[in-house]
C-alpha cells in the first residue's frame, strides 16, 4: 500500500510540473513598447533683408522715378510727397530737413535688394505708387516663403484633382465629363484621359464641380436630350412625346443653359423630378 502511495505522489508531482510549463508557455509575450522617434533639431532661417523685382523688361539698369512722387498718408489723411534721403529717417519730404539729399532707387538686372538697417528705403518702395501692390505695373517685393506656400497649395490642389480622376467610379465622373463638354460615348480610358487634362487646367473648377448642383442638373438634362425626352429648340424646351412647352428660351441664350437654370428654381424641381425619374426608368 505504501508503494502505491509514493507513486502517486511521484505522478502528482509530475503533473504539477506539467501544468506548470504549461501555464508559462501559455503566457502572452508582451511587446515592446514602440521606439520613441528622435527630434532632428531644425533651425528656420528668417530672412531679414527685402528684395524687389522687375517682372519684364528690366534692363540692366531701371531708375525708379523720386520727382514729384505723391502718395495717400492714411496716418495724416492728407496726400504728401514722399523722396528717398539715406541720411533722413523719413520719407516724407514735410519732415525732412534743408540738408536732404536724394539718392538714385536703381533695379540692377531687374533686382534692389534693402538691407535690414534701410528701413526709410523699404517704407520708400512699400508705399511707391508703381509698386505692383498699390496698382502699379513696375515692381513687386519677392515673397519666397508666401510663393511657396502658393505653390504648394497649388501642387496639392492638383494632386487632389488627378486623385479624383483615378479614384472616381466612373458614374461619378460621367456627369462632369457632360458638364465638360467631353465625349462619354468612348472607352473609360479615354474619358478618364480627358477629364485629367482638364483638371490640369481647371484645377479648382475640376473639383468644385463634383458638388455643384449646376453639374448635375445639365447632366440629367443632357441625358434626357440624348435619350428624347426633351427636345431643346432655340425658341424652347419641350417634351419629346407631347411637343408640350416647358419653358420658352430668350433671342439669343442657349436652350441647354436656359433649362438648367428653370429645372434650378423653385417651379421647375417638380419637372427635374419628372426627368430623373424617366431617366431611372430606362436604367
Amino acid at each position: 500500500m505504501t508503494e502505491k502511495v509514493k507513486k502517486s505522489s511521484g505522478q502528482s508531482k509530475v503533473q504539477e510540473r506539467v501544468v506548470e510549463e504549461n501555464l508559462v508557455m501559455e503566457r502572452p509575450k508582451t511587446t515592446p513598447p514602440p521606439k520613441k522617434k528622435r527630434t532632428i533639431k531644425r533651425t528656420e532661417t528668417v530672412l531679414s533683408n527685402a528684395e524687389y523685382e522687375i517682372p519684364k523688361n528690366a534692363g540692366i539698369v531701371y531708375m525708379l522715378p523720386q520727382k514729384g512722387i505723391t502718395v495717400y498718408d492714411e496716418e495724416e489723411d492728407t496726400v504728401r510727397e514722399m523722396r528717398y534721403c539715406p541720411n533722413e529717417p523719413s520719407i516724407w519730404a514735410d519732415e525732412q530737413g534743408e540738408k536732404a539729399r536724394k539718392e538714385t532707387v536703381a533695379f540692377r538686372d531687374g533686382k534692389l535688394f534693402v538691407r535690414k538697417d534701410q528701413p526709410n528705403l523699404k517704407k520708400f518702395m512699400d508705399l511707391h505708387p508703381m509698386n505692383i501692390a498699390n496698382g502699379g505695373n513696375v515692381f513687386q517685393e519677392v515673397n519666397k516663403k508666401k510663393d511657396a506656400e502658393n505653390e504648394l497649395k497649388k501642387e496639392f490642389l492638383l494632386s487632389e484633382a488627378i486623385g479624383m480622376v483615378r479614384d472616381k467610379d466612373i458614374n461619378d465622373l460621367l456627369p462632369i465629363a457632360l458638364y465638360f463638354g467631353v465625349n462619354i460615348n468612348t472607352p473609360v480610358s479615354e474619358i478618364r484621359y480627358n477629364l485629367l487634362n482638364i483638371a490640369k487646367k481647371k484645377t479648382q473648377a475640376f473639383i468644385e464641380s463634383f458638388d455643384s448642383p449646376q453639374v448635375q442638373v445639365r447632366s440629367s438634362i443632357q441625358q434626357a436630350k440624348d435619350y428624347q425626352i426633351l427636345n431643346l429648340k432655340k425658341d424652347g424646351c419641350y417634351w419629346f412625346d407631347s411637343n408640350a412647352l416647358i419653358v420658352s428660351v430668350p433671342v439669343g441664350q442657349d436652350p441647354l443653359n436656359t433649362m438648367v437654370r428653370f429645372c434650378l428654381t423653385e417651379k421647375g424641381s417638380s419637372v427635374l423630378s419628372l426627368i430623373e425619374e424617366k431617366l431611372d426608368k430606362l436604367g
